[in-house]
């Protein structure tokens, strides 16, 4: 059921824009059902660029899975880029789903994909172009139910005064029951006549009080003493659950169907590719990672699973390479077995096949053997630290024998450059740990000589740390500015070798993320704020304005260093404490007074080798 008045007056405008085919739909396998054929219709919204959003593999898998079902209706919908949403604004245009152009107020549910943090504006730019109203209070029971889920909700609270409701976990089994859940008391007060937003949050409550995974901030109120600090959460009625688990698929992983007919995108994506999720999970346990805490348990597909599921996506939509997707794809059990059969089923195709995640172990150097034959340009490798004290700090234990060695093969195999992934103010970390990112980058170039006859180009990519929510350093504070300048600098003046690329990830955006991770509700006011001022796009470099958000939250009086930079103590009340993921707190609690242990002994350690040069020293 195609609204042909929004479509008409969209096309108009889209001359006026930059790739209007993102806004136009029709993209082959895209899903357009009639609304008056279906019980209700759900808006699958990325909060950033079209082109991001139609590279993440976990968007398509929820996209198939709605659709799927004959009673859904499920369209998805983009972050309009500013020029487009000008012209939205300027033409009284509504934000829409791209399979029949309806405005998302139409719609039963709006459900955010948050892979960042840094796309919270773009949230609340969606729901106001969406015309559905900003805040969660002042909503109905006819205007869209708004949820939100992914990595960038483990936080929930900035958004609390716009979002209804939160999926923590797997979306596969949670969206559905939600999606059903929901229409069904929508239906009971539509006959019953009551719309209004006293009905709306009764029928909210009993949605969260059916299960253990929903949390519906609305419902929790924070006291607060006198220092700032958090005293107690407390729920305003006792039928919500007062701790929130996370959702976890515990079946075979082989049950949830791969997107095997993805939505075949008609501009060119980051990730131009068919993407295949191996496994969910990762066996280690590192201290600094968010993902590996909130993918628990490890769970795996069978070979034959992905390879079939490859050959239909291949057959289904002609695209030339398949990327083999998970947190680190060489510890999958069965990887050799699985490369081999990639290699038999797709070398005769002439279709490419990337191992985007390898991890630096012992079977890094049988890699590029296993990989003979496919089309090769770099090997991406993510060390994050070079020196051994460190990796046992941060729980990553990797060799640096393995990781020069499998370089040595790769390059000899035809790789053409090394691109590495380290962490910058990461804990305890000391100048030393500086040295030793370049003397690795450096050593990996030489390798290349050594096994080619000339250096290879090798890039040092350094992210800025950020103490993430339910972690063991959920307790640190993260470093300053002024450190990570120094750092960067610190890097770029002991590099000597002119192929190896430093390359430090824009600290603003990095001290934004910081903010938007760690902070409460409190916090909120001042989000809202940068919007209004023009805040879009925040992690895009060309459209980043960092002095909006300082001054806005200077002006609300919002003291960032607090939730930012502040060492808290480990019996302190955290803003995402009433929001379990895995394994808790109890846990998070033993790793980080193990972590302390550690940060000791690397001082001394450091103090026998002469000092540390660092502003700082330790960088906790």
């Amino acid at each position: 059921m195609l609204n042909t008045a929004v479509r008409e007056a969209v096309m108009r405008v889209l001359p006026r824009v930059k790739t209007p085919a993102q806004y136009s739909g029709g993209e082959l396998h895209s899903v357009a059902k009639d609304h008056r054929q279906v019980r209700g219709k759900l808006c699958l919204c990325f909060p950033d660029a079209y082109t991001l959003g139609m590279s993440h593999h976990g968007f398509q898998v929820l996209y198939t899975i709605m659709n799927n079902d004959p009673q859904w209706a499920c369209e998805r919908a983009f972050a309009p880029w500013m020029d487009f949403e000008g012209e939205l604004r300027r033409n009284r245009l509504p934000m829409y789903g791209l399979e029949t152009f309806t405005p998302l107020y139409e719609f039963d549910v709006i459900g955010f994909s948050l892979q960042y943090e840094v796309c919270y504006t773009n949230l609340l730019t969606m729901i106001d172009l969406g015309g559905v109203p900003m805040f969660s209070n002042e909503r109905m029971v006819t205007d869209p139910l708004v949820i939100a889920g992914g990595p960038g909700a483990q936080n929930p609270e900035l958004l609390a005064p716009f979002v209804d409701l939160f999926i923590i976990g797997d979306g596969e089994e949670s969206l559905p029951w939600v999606m059903e859940k929901w229409m069904a008391l929508k239906e009971v007060a539509i006959r019953e006549g009551d719309l209004t937003h006293k009905r709306r949050m009764e029928m909210l409550a009993e949605l969260v009080g059916s299960t253990k995974w929903a949390y519906a901030p609305a419902f929790y109120v924070f006291d607060y003493h006198a220092d700032g600090t958090i005293a107690t959460v407390n729920r305003t009625r006792s039928d919500v659950p007062a701790q929130i688990e996370s959702c976890t698929i515990n079946q075979d992983l082989d049950a949830i169907p791969l997107p095997t007919k993805p939505v075949v995108s008609f501009v060119q994506t980051p990730h131009d590719r068919i993407a295949i999720e191996i496994m969910r999970g990762c066996p280690w346990q590192c201290r600094f990672c968010q993902s590996t805490v909130i993918k628990r348990p490890l769970r795996v597909r069978s070979v034959e699973t992905i390879v079939q599921a490859a050959l239909d996506s291949y057959r289904n939509t002609g695209m030339n390479e398949i990327s083999l997707l998970s947190l680190s794809s060489s510890d999958y059990p069965h990887f050799e077995e699985l490369v081999k059969r990639m290699h038999e089923v797709f070398g005769p195709l002439g279709v490419n096949v990337s191992l985007p995640s390898l991890r630096v172990n012992h079977q890094l150097r049988s890699v590029p053997q296993l990989m003979q034959g496919w089309r090769r340009a770099g090997l991406t490798l993510a060390p994050e630290v070079a020196r051994d004290d460190m990796r046992t700090q941060i729980r990553k234990p990797i060799k640096n024998d393995d990781l020069i060695e499998g370089c040595r093969e790769a390059f000899k195999a035809g790789m053409s450059h090394v691109k590495l992934y380290f962490l910058c103010g990461l804990p305890g970390e000391r100048s030393v740990d500086l040295d030793g990112i370049v003397e690795l980058a450096e050593a990996i170039s030489e390798v290349g000589k050594q096994a080619t006859g000339r250096y290879k180009e090798v890039t040092a990519s350094v992210s800025n740390f950020i103490p993430k929510p339910h972690t063991p350093y959920q307790w640190n504070g993260m470093q300053t500015r002024d450190y990570f300048r120094w750092a960067g600098d610190y890097l770029h003046r002991q590099k000597r070798n002119k192929w190896v690329k430093i390359k430090q990830h824009d600290i603003e955006t990095s001290l934004l993320e910081g903010i938007l991770t760690r902070g409460d509700r409190r916090v909120a006011p001042g989000l809202h704020e940068a919007w209004k001022r023009g805040a879009r796009f925040d992690g895009w470099k060309e459209c980043f304005r960092p002095d909006i958000w300082w001054k806005s939250f200077a002006d609300l009086g919002i003291d960032v260093d607090f939730y930012r930079s502040r060492q808290r103590p480990i019996g302190e009340k955290l803003p995402w404490d009433h929001v379990n993921v895995k394994k808790g707190r109890a846990y998070l609690e033993k790793e980080q007074e193990r972590s302390v242990i550690q940060l000791r002994v690397m001082a001394d350690a450091v103090s026998g080798e002469g000092g540390d040069k660092s502003p700082t020293g330790c960088g906790g």
